[in-house]
């Protein structure tokens, strides 16, 4: 069993609050996984993830990440949800620098370490596309424990940050990625070359968004059938041992 409520917490510039969900093990307690985000909100794969991430023990947070632009977007898997998608991160991206969207990323991040279900123990971030990017963010600009990171659009241009990444990471990608091609995965795995601490899986003939079962065009069950139980066993190895 899993309890679900939302909070608020403080954005570090003052300028209001935003919500984030919270999934925990039902009367537990547990590690932390801040959950961020694909483009299309907290909608219903977000929360399905974090159910899931529950039932295994964690103690859960998913910060509504386009506060700043419109509260509580959450938009289907199809074609119309596919384009308000991408006109909210693109809108996003305009309004809010990165500066703010890593010190709104830290908030959450502090605040899920304050959570009584979680108080004293470790919290990892963890995100799909957008989300993924934003996770390897957080470790670069944040204080994670561990970070996974499943298909992070973005994440290729910012290689520069790679010696920031200072705690275990795990990185998600398909090989047949239309968004995120081989030669950005490349270069991902090259600068990352010797880091024992860091695990880079590639699930071959995958495209991008495998993972999300909600969205028919994206998903590929056989890449998500073996994509998550590494994912369950680094989160065990990095927060629970």
């Amino acid at each position: 069993m899993t309890s679900t409520r939302t909070e608020q917490v403080a954005a570090p510039d003052g300028s209001g609050e935003f919500d984030v969900t919270i999934v925990a093990p039902s009367g537990g307690t547990g590690p932390g996984v801040l959950l961020l985000q694909e483009i299309f909100g907290v909608g219903e794969f977000v929360l399905a993830k974090a159910e899931a991430l529950a039932l295994e023990g964690y103690v859960v947070s998913c910060p509504d990440v386009f506060w700043r632009l419109e509260r509580g977007f959450a938009v289907p898997h199809d074609e119309t949800g596919l384009g308000a998608a991408f006109d909210r991160v693109t809108r996003w991206s305009e309004l809010v620098d990165d500066e703010t969207k890593a010190a709104d990323l830290g908030a959450a991040l502090a605040h899920l370490r304050s959570l009584p279900e979680v108080a004293g123990q470790k919290a990892a971030a963890m995100g799909y596309c957008l989300g993924g990017r934003l996770a390897y963010e957080n470790d670069v600009a944040g204080d994670p424990d561990a970070i996974v990171s499943y298909y992070g659009s973005g994440i290729a241009d910012r290689l520069g940050d790679a010696d920031r990444v200072t705690c275990p990471a795990l990185f998600h990608f398909g090989s047949a990625d239309a968004f995120i091609p081989n030669d950005q995965v490349d270069a991902i795995v090259a600068a990352f070359d010797g880091r024992d601490d860091v695990t880079i899986v590639v699930q071959d003939g995958a495209g991008h968004a495998f993972e999300n079962l909600y969205a028919p065009a994206f998903a590929n069950e056989a890449a998500a059938a073996r994509s998550w139980p590494v994912t369950l066993e680094f989160l065990d190895r990095t927060l629970l041992r």
